[in-house]
């Protein structure tokens, strides 16, 4: 019997080594190993078997089982292996194929135009410097000047949080941030959403701002002139005229406004700019 079982063995690898796929795998496992098998026939006649000698044929039945059991499952994760492989093979995306249309969003008006606003100011040597939407009450008022009994303080007026913290009403908080912490000169414009406690049919409690400070020798109204200028032409078009006009700002002196002329119409008349 010991010579029957080591010739099971020699014969169920050989088997496995040939099999060529899962079935013919599969076909050698029934052959050897099923409850018909081979080595289970083996066990069947252990009762004709010495009483001496069937710890050690019981012995090397289960060695002869544990070698096909792993000769076995290392040909099936051969076999895994190889079909993933394939699948791998045969399923490849090529990224480099047009994907399908996506749609997608727009920037907003706001966006677009903040975008060519600070592209003009950028290429003129400012620099953009951003800071909190959510200020105190330092900034948002005591460094530029705004005592607490101005009526800019009005609790009406402003959206404060607490007493001392409020959404800014102005960009210019940022300002006063730059100042100080750094020494002149220096070129900066500050875009940026702002707050008001205003809302009717023309205002919105929340409303976009962009302003610029330099701080500089030899710096004066014409310069300003000419940035604007160049700005206004460079966003409504090169055609346009601009007028300046002196104008009263409680915060700053001298003070003017500027207007531009109409992109539309260029300055004719037309439902865009009402004449």
């Amino acid at each position: 019997m010991k010579e029957q079982l080591l010739k099971i063995k020699a014969d169920a690898l050989a088997a496995i080594e040939k099999a060529a796929n899962k079935k013919e795998l599969g076909d050698v496992r029934i052959e050897y190993l099923s409850k018909q098998g081979k080595l289970t026939a083996i066990l069947r006649n252990m009762r004709d078997v010495e009483p001496a000698q069937r710890p050690v044929v019981g012995a090397l039945v289960n060695e002869v089982r544990d070698a096909l059991e792993g000769a076995l499952a290392a040909k099936e994760g051969l076999f895994a292996s190889q079909e993933l492989e394939e699948k791998l093979r045969s399923e490849k995306i090529d990224i480099t194929e047009p994907s399908k249309l996506v749609a997608r969003g727009a920037l907003s008006p706001i966006s677009k135009v903040f975008a060519k606003l600070i592209d003009v100011c950028v290429s003129m040597g400012f620099e953009e410097v951003c800071g909190p939407e959510i200020e105190n009450d330092y900034y948002n008022f005591e460094a530029l000047n705004i005592p607490k009994n101005h009526p800019a303080r009005d609790m009406q007026d402003s959206l404060y949080i607490t007493e001392n913290i409020l959404l800014r009403t102005h960009t210019s908080p940022v300002q006063a941030r730059v100042m100080e912490v750094r020494k002149p000169p220096f070129k900066i414009i500050v875009p940026g959403a702002t707050y008001r406690n205003d809302n009717d049919s023309t205002h919105s409690p929340m409303f976009h701002q962009m302003e610029g400070l330099v701080v500089d020798e030899n710096v004066s109204m014409a310069d300003l002139k000419g940035m604007l200028t160049v700005m206004l032409k460079r966003v409504f078009g090169e055609n346009s005229t601009t007028r300046f006009r002196p104008s009263y700002f409680p915060f700053t002196e001298p003070s003017i406004e500027v207007d531009v002329s109409c992109p539309n119409c260029g300055g004719s008349g037309c439902r865009l700019c009402k004449g």
